[in-house]
């Protein structure tokens, strides 16, 4: 490099109430990042009747942030190199917070998109760089406990979400969904410009790799948008989404085969030479794919098919946050004596242990017996994803942190939402399995089933009612063994996981690089 960046970590820690202030004021824009991603999705039946659009067309208003931040989260090193972390950082939180104002004012559906896709662009650096001013603050001793912490911003947000947009929602009006970002926002950016603006990094003009840029917004864009649409439109039966397919296959192999030859490439995709980070990359993202993949399924399994509310549903996945928030500072002061393949391996068998529970639920499954395998995930949620980002970024330089780190929470995402879409995918395919397994012995002359007719009619129902009440628990106990299959299926690949991680070495104690390694905590 002609003109490195000035290494966060060797900066002179904060201390007293610069540091206190400093990391409230990331975390609050860290927060409000998070929480932007899943607000939204229960409003959107209010948003799409008062915008005058179909629900299908409502979901745009997710799509739209989802592919403009997965676009602009590897940009981060690039960026930051060319304007500076800390200038970089306070920008982008204060477009977020305007791109928030645009939204709550949208008068129609094509001005809202605009402005989610400016909200989903300028909220990609936010996180890496969040990570890196972060550990730039602490003693190197305490940068996995500082990590460890502020991670646990990223697990209470994603819970609050649809709660908090759902009583927004019903008892004020969806605009306020927006709104409430900017109080924080503008106090989040105030604080870090008064913390930080005396530990701004060197820069230096970098070219503009144009070439890279759209091949990258033509593969990235295509790829997140036949995610989001596939499972909407049959996946590859239907010519669009093939078109998009083509179109994310063609532009991310040459973007890759451009970037290797590029002599300032946009995003630095050396950093795969690195052991350590490839292994670890992958582990993170297969690992937070499976993850979210199940995330998203209980509480659609729960809604849809075991009579939940969205409320009640929500208030059953938050005690997920429970022992995360115990354990996290635990592993964070911990990381750098102990060996971080051994905490990601915990959190594995954990996470397979939690889903082959899951594997055992039954229709007639109690709100204790579903809530017990989601308190013992938060387990599993501590020992993942600090260890395993220690793993990642332990060789990788100082001043290359913010790119490696904006990497590979590109990879992460884009892998939860391929698990997203494999995993509802999965699950609609085997309920229809199953439910066709199940009718095979519904004919006339089953005796339960006409058991069951007959105390259903003589209760009150038609024979007609009667039949469409069958037809229900059938389709009931259909996805609840589709879940089922899919939890197995997925616990088994978490174990698979565990060889992964032992391909990377373990990090060296007493290193920069090391310490620095905490620098992409979610």
């Amino acid at each position: 490099m002609t003109s490195a960046q000035t290494p966060p970590a060797e900066q002179q820690p904060l201390s007293g109430s610069a540091r206190a202030w400093g990391t409230l004021a990331l975390s609050a824009a860290t927060f409000m990042n998070v929480l932007d991603t899943s607000i939204a999705n229960v409003s959107l039946p209010a948003i799409a009747g008062d915008l005058g659009v179909s629900p299908n067309q409502g979901t745009w208003v997710i799509t739209s942030f989802a592919v403009a931040n997965a676009i602009s989260v590897p940009l981060t090193g690039w960026l930051a190199q060319r304007f500076g972390q800390v200038r970089l950082f306070v920008i982008s939180v204060l477009l977020f917070v305007t791109a928030s104002f645009l939204c709550g004012l949208a008068p129609s559906m094509p001005l809202l998109i605009a402005a989610r896709v400016v909200q989903g662009f300028v909220a990609g650096p936010m996180i890496p760089l969040s990570q890196a001013l972060l550990l730039s603050s602490y003693p190197k001793a305490l940068a996995g406990l500082a990590m460890a912490m502020w991670s646990m911003t990223t697990l209470i947000a994603p819970v609050m979400g649809p709660l908090l947009g759902g009583w927004i929602t019903d008892n004020i009006s969806w605009p306020w969904i927006f709104y409430i970002n900017i109080p924080v926002g503008i106090v989040a950016a105030i604080g870090t410009m008064a913390i930080y603006a005396q530990r701004e990094t060197a820069t230096r003009k970098l070219p503009i790799d144009a070439t890279g840029l759209a091949l990258m917004v033509i593969g990235v864009g295509s790829l997140q948008i036949m995610l989001d649409i596939g499972k909407e439109h049959d996946w590859f039966s239907t010519p669009m989404v093939i078109g998009f397919a083509a179109a994310a296959v063609f532009g991310l192999v040459a973007f890759v085969i451009w970037e290797l030859a590029e002599e300032h490439p946009i995003v630095d995709l050396s950093l795969f030479k690195i052991r350590n980070f490839w292994a670890g990359t992958i582990a993170t993202a297969v690992g937070y794919g499976i993850f979210f993949g199940n995330v998203v399924l209980l509480p659609l399994w729960l809604q849809q098919y075991m009579g939940y509310t969205a409320t009640s549903a929500g208030m059953l996945m938050a005690p997920v946050g429970f022992l995360a928030m115990i354990l996290s500072p635990i592993v964070g002061k911990s990381i750098g004596k102990v060996d971080p393949r051994r905490y990601a391996t915990v959190a594995f068998f954990v996470f397979a242990l939690v889903l082959w529970l899951r594997s055992l639920f039954a229709t007639t499954a109690d709100f204790t017996t579903i809530m017990i395998p989601t308190i013992v995930q938060g387990a599993a949620v501590a020992f993942f994803f600090v260890p395993l980002v220690t793993l990642t970024l332990s060789e990788i330089p100082a001043h290359r942190v913010p790119a490696a780190s904006g990497l590979t929470n590109f990879v992460r995402i884009t892998a939860g939402a391929v698990g997203t879409s494999v995993t509802t995918t999965l699950w609609e395919r085997r309920a229809t399995l199953a439910h066709a397994n199940l009718i095979e012995h519904l004919h006339a002359g089953n005796g339960p089933l006409a058991d069951a007719l007959h105390t259903l009619q003589a209760l009150g129902l038609t024979p007609e009612q009667a039949l469409a009440q069958i037809e229900r628990l059938v389709t009931q106990q259909a996805f609840t063994l589709a879940a089922n299959d899919v939890n197995w299926a997925s616990a088994l690949l978490f174990l698979l996981l565990v060889p992964l991680v032992w391909l990377a070495d373990a990090p060296k104690r007493g290193t920069s690089s090391g310490s620095a390694a905490a620098a992409g905590a979610h």
